[in-house]
């Protein structure tokens, strides 16, 4: 039977245990550019310092090495993908990873570098996962859901864990957003350990699911999501990452495609960080008329790096 609670502190404590050694405690570092721009101090936790240059490993991995089954199949954009794909390397498991159409060419050729098969079907999450799971039913491989699972939010907690444990003392901290398992992750471990620093998701204005949710007070699904930061692009939370999210989260910001952007511009010029939209989104809010809810101290996740090299260039010409 599978688990449908949200986790706890001790999962995330047990999570930590287990991905040490594949996972990398990531450093939270103060870059002073960005804060003399954003006046303000702006700490990055570099998730795009991972072996697979995105967060999603820690989760991935914490659900994958305790699947019994040889195979396992997911459903992804592309981190998630690559996060299993290179989990069950590791693990001498099979996978099969179901990416849209319109998946970047380097996170697929990523996910085939890991020795894992790549399905593609339709553009929409959705059309993933249902695919996703009609090759689970067929194969007896099992499904490895990219953020609505108390595993995979666990090891997604322990990004949380260590950003308390690096900077006792900041205001807020601002989580991209996509189906909300990080955001539900660190969340549950900064809550459980007492820290009173506020939590903000960040998502595309083109998908923004947390910030409709949050004020429709119930889980709303955005029918056609669509923004550049693909990593940010699932039309709804899961059912356990809007319970995490409704009781933990204080707010949600969506910035504009240039926003966007702008932030992975500046990110690599002024930080030198190199990258994905969807990882860079965070750091948009501190240049909005509401960054003011912020406070002076502000931890920004850099979620992943798997950038395009066709994006990377024209962004850095620009």
């Amino acid at each position: 039977m599978v688990e449908t609670t949200l986790p706890g502190i001790d999962e995330i404590l047990k999570a930590s245990e287990r991905i040490s050694g594949v996972a990398t405690v990531t450093p939270l570092v103060e870059i002073p550019a960005l804060s003399r721009v954003a006046r303000r101090e702006v700490y990055l936790k570099l998730e795009c310092f991972q072996p697979i240059k995105v967060f999603k490993i820690r989760g991935a991995y914490n659900k994958v090495s305790q699947v019994r089954a040889n195979s396992v199949v997911a459903a992804s954009s592309g981190n998630h993908g690559i996060a299993v794909a290179y989990s069950s390397h590791l693990l001498s498991k099979k996978c099969t990873v179901v990416v849209p159409e319109t998946a970047v060419k380097e996170k697929v050729d990523t996910i085939l570098d890991y020795g894992a098969e790549v399905v593609k079907a339709g553009t929409l999450s959705s059309e993933r996962e249902a695919k996703a799971r009609d090759i689970a039913r067929s194969t007896g491989a099992v499904f490895i859901h990219p953020f609505n699972d108390p595993d995979v939010i666990a090891g997604q907690g322990t990004c949380g864990l260590e950003i308390a444990e690096q900077l006792r003392d900041f205001d807020s901290v601002l989580v991209p957003v996509g189906g909300g398992g990080l955001i539900s992750g660190i969340s549950i471990a900064l809550k459980a350990l007492g820290l009173e620093a506020k939590i903000f998701g960040v998502e595309p204005l083109g998908a923004p699911k947390l910030s409709a949710s949050l004020n429709a007070k119930k889980a709303v699904v955005v029918p056609s999501p669509k923004s550049i930061a693909d990593g940010l692009l699932p039309s709804a939370l899961g059912r356990l990452t809007w319970q995490a999210c409704s009781k933990n989260v204080d707010g949600a910001f969506t910035p504009s495609e240039d926003e966007i952007l702008g932030a992975t511009r500046l990110m690599a010029k002024t930080a030198r960080v190199i990258a994905e939209p969807s990882g860079a989104a965070a750091l948009a809010p501190l240049f909005s008329s509401a960054s003011r809810t912020l406070g002076r101290r502000v931890v920004v996740v850099v979620s992943g790096g798997n950038i395009s090299l066709d994006l990377l260039r024209e962004i850095l010409a620009s």
